[in-house]
């Protein structure tokens, strides 16, 4: 894997947040080597001298593939592929991949084909390893990419029939959200980074305000565990009722074809009455990961009137600590605050 220095997040928590990318995606990482540089090498990323350091690391460790922490152009994946003899992928490669395991409603599906169609399309001449392996793991699944020897021409029919399919489907979704605001109830939205404990928060007011009593949705500790949106009605004070979905999380540079390809279901949060911005306090880099998810809001036009901060993992600072904040201070893991957030929900919405 490799990792190149970022602005704002800095190197050890790129790393880790990369190996946990690897991991939800079915890896194991077995070796991490980093390269600070002003600017990517053209034609393979990280120069002449790394590229050799690396060749002989995987011939002693022989990885079944290597991941880069950036997005690769087609002239140096192909390079890559070419000097290391192995299989390649990129940041933007793993991410869609994660994304086409967890995606379960139709539209999710079709949207990320769309996003990893798009993004393949300029790299085919650099994808021979991948290509010519169907679903073999990491990096391969989603696209519908079985054979070499697909030509741009097949896969630009089939982009152009996913995105009628996508207008079909978001039609009936526009649908829906008329008849939410018609039901005249108010709707919260769950964003925030991944793995803030966006989908914990949502099961945690469920077990509260839901007619069931249990959570709604699948929880743990795998990055972009929910890509689909779900909306449950729930009760927050007698007589009282809230709409709450949970969405897809946030990450620091997210792969431009998947924000393009999920805009439509991101730009749902617009709908919403209140924004709960769900940020992992026992985080050392919260503040950086707060920042992405305000720049993404922002960029999707969303009021900041209509944000509440809500803090999460208070459970995993220490018992001297404290964290003086005027947000919301929660752990939805063990009901801590949850009451007193649907209180302070119930302020906000009346």
């Amino acid at each position: 894997m490799i990792n190149r220095k970022k602005d704002s997040i800095d190197i050890e928590s790129s790393r880790k947040e990369m190996e946990d990318l690897a991991e939800a995606a079915g890896g194991r990482v077995v070796a991490v080597l980093t390269q600070s540089r002003e600017r990517a090498d053209s034609a393979t990323c990280i120069g002449r001298g790394k590229l050799e350091e690396l060749k002989k690391l995987a011939e002693e460790l022989e990885p079944d593939l290597i991941i880069f922490n950036t997005e690769l152009s087609p002239v140096q994946l192909r390079n890559l592929e070419n000097g290391l003899d192995l299989r390649v992928i990129d940041r933007t490669m793993l991410i869609l991949d994660i994304f086409a395991r967890r995606a379960r409603s139709r539209e999710g599906i079709l949207q990320v084909q769309l996003a990893s169609l798009e993004y393949r399309l300029p790299r085919l001449t650099g994808m021979g390893k991948e290509l010519s392996r169907t679903g073999g793991g990491i990096g391969t699944r989603g696209a519908g990419e079985q054979k070499l020897e697909m030509d741009r021409r097949v896969i630009r029919r089939r982009i152009k029939d996913i995105k009628q399919q996508l207008q079909k489907v978001q039609k009936t979704r526009e649908l829906h959200r008329k008849q939410r605001r018609r039901g005249g109830l108010p709707l919260i939205s769950l964003v925030g980074y991944t793995n803030a404990g966006k989908s914990s928060l949502f099961n945690a007011l469920c077990r509260i305000g839901h007619s069931s009593g249990s959570g709604q949705v699948e929880a743990d500790d795998r990055l972009f565990q929910t890509l689909d949106t779900t909306i449950r009605k729930i009760s927050i004070r007698p007589g009282q009722e809230i709409l709450i979905s949970d969405t897809v999380g946030f990450i620091q540079d997210l792969p431009l074809n998947l924000v393009a390809a999920f805009r439509s279901t991101l730009e749902e949060v617009l709908e919403a009455d209140l924004l709960l911005h769900v940020a992992d306090i026992s985080d050392p880099d919260y503040l950086d990961k707060i920042d992405t998810v305000d720049e993404v809001l922002q960029e999707l036009g969303a009021d900041g009137e209509r944000v509440l901060r809500v803090f999460n993992k208070i459970d995993l600072l220490e018992a001297s600590a404290s964290p003086g904040f005027e947000s919301p201070c929660i752990s939805a893991r063990y009901g801590i605050g949850i009451r007193d957030l649907l209180e302070t929900i119930a302020l906000k919405v009346m």
